[in-house]
C-alpha cells in the first residue's frame, strides 16, 4: 500500500518492517494487524488492517514520530 500525507509519500513496498503484532488468526473477521515500517529517508509509519468486523476492516497508513515509536511498541 502507498498512500501520500502532508508531501510524504509512504509506501508499504519499499519501506522496511521494522516491528508487527498480529492478533487474532488467519481470517479471524475480528482479527487484525499493526505494522512498524522505516522510510530509507528514515520517517516510520503504522500500517493496519484486518477482518471486517475488526477495528481496522480497512487498510490503512498512519506516520508516527520517531520520539513516539517506544511508546506505541510498549503498548502491546
Amino acid at each position: 500500500m502507498s498512500k501520500e500525507i502532508n508531501g510524504v509519500n509512504y509506501d508499504t513496498n519499499t519501506a522496511t518492517v521494522d516491528k508487527k503484532f498480529t492478533y487474532g488468526f488467519p481470517g479471524d473477521p475480528y482479527g487484525y494487524e499493526e505494522t512498524l515500517y522505516i522510510t530509507g529517508e528514515g520517517k516510520y509509519f503504522i500500517y493496519t488492517y484486518g477482518g471486517a468486523c475488526s477495528k481496522y476492516p480497512v487498510e490503512n497508513i498512519t506516520p508516527i514520530e520517531r520520539e513516539d515509536v517506544k511508546s506505541w511498541i510498549l503498548l502491546h
